[in-house]
């Protein structure tokens, strides 16, 4: 019997063959679920994906950790008191990071490296914006403190500079015999007349001027680095207490006990107490948990409320660590006590020594 679709009818009866059927044109596969071969193309992709990924999340870890270690209320270990003076440069550096992970389309890590990147700007940026003073209506006060270096600044010089700001109190730090002599000959006493002096060779020594008549304290010692302390009598205003701030240096790990009693020790202020101010080379920066208890306290930092909180004072010499150059940090500071407004605040060079002077103008509260 013949299949009817074989042939179409003509006229007359007669019937067309139909052409051969084509032979169905077979498909290139890629193999059978047991014989598949994987793209060698794709699989480099995962890779550099994976890889991707690890390199994006090591690159937040370390910043990570900078803003939890930040965040304690401690000064957790010895390499932290040194490390966490750069945390400025950090927070600068950390702002990379969501460009990165944006780059990399890694969204986990965007989340995460925006918080670590606020966190840091938060402890950072504060410092750079003014704001904060007091309403202060007593007599003005210019303050001056400079590290000395062991007392080799030429006396001549801190005497000319003293002549140009016309402080009304001058506080050294490494001050000397010497260089007590050296001032006495250059003039100081012509424009500070009243003086506390505990000098020592070496690093050891402060030493407070006054435009006013000043009763010396007892002055703070740790580590056979004596902070001069001294009694300012204003008139027009409370009695002002000024300390000039010089605990020893945490360059090695032995030294970091007689830094943290130094600090430690510097008085807090009291309401109804003396007018306090702290002046001096801190050997610790406003990341230093050391020094977010002075602020905790009620101090206020004269650079900071001015908004100059980031201006670099250390090291302006040459000075190198393991082989690296260490980038300037702010280990000099004014804190005034909360009842003293901060009027401007700059930072000035002297020779021969890797400090900055730091300068500040007052407003003490009325008597």
């Amino acid at each position: 019997m013949s299949d009817p679709r074989s042939a179409e009818a003509l006229p007359g009866g007669r019937a067309k063959p139909l052409p051969p059927a084509r032979p169905a044109e077979s498909t290139p596969t890629s193999g059978t679920a047991g014989d598949a071969t994987p793209d060698p193309r794709s699989g480099r992709r995962r890779t550099r994906r994976r890889w991707a990924g690890v390199l994006v999340w090591a690159s937040i870890a370390p910043f990570a950790a900078w803003a939890v270690l930040r965040l304690i209320p401690a000064d957790v270990h010895f390499e932290w008191i040194r490390a966490v003076a750069f945390t400025p440069y950090v927070a600068l550096a950390s702002a990379a990071l969501p460009l990165l992970t944006l780059l990399t389309r890694r969204w986990a890590a965007l989340v995460v490296s925006l918080a670590v990147a606020a966190t840091l700007a938060a402890c950072v940026l504060p410092r750079a914006v003014p704001g904060g003073d007091p309403a202060a209506a007593g007599p003005r006060l210019r303050v001056l403190s400079a590290n000395l270096k062991k007392g080799a600044v030429p006396p001549e010089k801190l005497v000319a500079l003293v002549r140009e700001l016309r402080p009304d109190v001058l506080a050294l730090q490494e001050l000397t015999p010497s260089a007590v002599t050296g001032l006495r000959a250059a003039g100081i006493e012509a424009l500070l007349p009243y003086s506390v002096d505990v000098s020592e060779p070496g690093a050891h020594g402060s030493g407070i001027y006054s435009r006013h008549p000043v009763a010396p304290g007892r002055h703070i010692r740790f580590g056979d680095f004596r902070q001069g302390v001294a009694t300012v009598r204003v008139p027009g205003a409370p009695e002002v207490a000024v300390v000039s701030v010089h605990p020893c240096a945490p360059r090695y790990a032995a030294k970091a006990p007689c830094w943290a009693e130094g600090l430690a020790a510097l008085p807090l202020p009291v309401p109804g107490g003396p007018v306090r101010i702290l002046a001096g080379d801190f050997n610790a920066t406003l990341d230093h948990a050391r020094m977010r208890r002075l602020l905790d306290a009620g101090y206020r930092d004269a650079a900071a409320t001015t908004g100059n909180g980031l201006a670099a004072t250390w090291p302006y010499e040459p000075w190198r660590f393991n082989g690296w150059s260490i980038p300037p940090v702010t280990l000099d500071h004014i804190l005034v006590a909360p009842d003293v407004a901060t009027r401007s605040f700059g930072v000035r060079p002297l020779p021969l020594t890797d400090h900055r002077a730091v300068f500040a103008e007052l407003t003490l509260p009325a008597r």
